[in-house]
């Protein structure tokens, strides 16, 4: 009977993942380091099955550099919905080559100090792309505001499996020091696949975030602009153009709309209303919706398309945020006139 180790099973299920990313994801917005990372969580647990199920030593001298590939594509990924871009093109191939880059020459030079530096390495990427989230769903500039809040989610898993492989890796350096042999074995297999798992889902989970194309609108200004009229130039895109039906709305775009910086506009929504810059917009989609439930026959999985919505799942979280029921106990208690 053919043996086909769990990592290999994994790889196999990862494949398939890339696949129905791919195909549900077709077009140019394609957030492509996430897919990358996806098929190189593949290759690693592929690597494992083949390490650890065949006893394929050769292995050993690829996987290293492998990994180091991946803490750059997921900080690749975040980047492309953050709007990060290092200035200098030198700049941007470091932050992808100097880790596998490293790791060659460790493998050379000082093999005993790979365990470490991958440590080291994945720890860096996942601090890294937390300083990107820092200001929350906010920080996602190029992230439509449908699903941003999933999208905010999916990062920070993709950043907690990087520091959970961190210190899986860092267990397995001691306990080949310390243990014995299974131990280490054990914790190399489970810790990786645990980590390749989390890690392809949440890439998968923010890949739902597509890119829209880019705007040939000129970038707003660096002006100073206070809350009260960034918020009345808000408000009357918001209710003049309907701007918030368009389903590709993202704060960068939202900022050339309205000709005010996105820190601007960001800040405002905050300071003003608590919120962030997508529950303000998914406020106005969610009071259209209101009326739209209320005074039409439309079915519901029209309604939020209707009004910028592009997941039924995204439209009903903000739905219950806001009016704490769901579009269908909405309706039913608009139409019974007990609203």
């Amino acid at each position: 009977m053919l043996f086909i180790p769990l990592p290999i099973v994994v790889a196999i299920l990862l494949v398939l993942l890339f696949a129905i990313i791919l195909h549900r994801n077709e077009g140019p917005a394609q957030n492509r380091p996430f897919l990358a990372l996806i098929l190189l969580c593949a290759l690693q647990a592929l690597l494992s099955g083949l390490r650890w199920g065949y006893d394929v030593r050769a292995v050993m001298y690829v996987a290293p550099v492998t990994a180091a590939f991946v803490p750059p594509l997921a900080f690749a990924g975040v980047s492309n919905l953050v709007g990060h871009d290092p200035a200098h093109r030198l700049a941007r191939l470091g932050w992808y080559l100097v880790p596998a880059v490293s790791m060659l020459l460790l493998m050379v030079f000082w093999r005993d100090a790979i365990d470490v530096a991958l440590v080291v390495i994945y720890l860096g990427y996942m601090l890294a792309i937390l300083r990107l989230m820092w200001p929350g769903t906010d920080a996602l500039h190029l992230s439509p505001f449908d699903g941003a809040a999933s999208t905010y989610l999916a990062i920070l898993f993709a950043a907690g499996a990087l520091g959970l492989f961190a210190v899986l890796d860092m267990v397995v350096f001691i306990s080949f020091e310390q243990m014995n042999n299974d131990y280490a074995m054990t914790a190399i297999v489970v810790g990786n696949l645990t980590s390749l798992l989390v890690l392809s889902v949440a890439a998968a989970a923010a890949s739902n975030s597509r890119m829209p194309a880019a705007s040939s609108e000129t970038v707003a200004p660096s002006t100073m602009v206070g809350d009260a009229e960034t918020l009345t130039v808000l408000q009357r895109l918001m209710e003049e153009r309907h701007l918030y039906r368009d389903a590709e709305l993202n704060l960068d775009r939202l900022s050339r709309r309205a000709v005010i910086p996105v820190r601007d506009i960001s800040g405002a929504i905050n300071r003003v209303t608590g919120k962030n810059v997508s529950q303000y917009v998914n406020d106005f989609r969610v009071a259209e919706a209101c009326d739209l439930l209320a005074d039409t026959d439309r079915p519901v999985t029209q309604i939020f398309f209707d009004v910028g919505f592009q997941t039924k799942s995204n439209f009903n979280r903000e739905f219950r945020r806001v009016t704490d029921m769901t579009p269908l106990q909405w309706r039913k208690k608009a139409t019974s006139g007990t609203r």
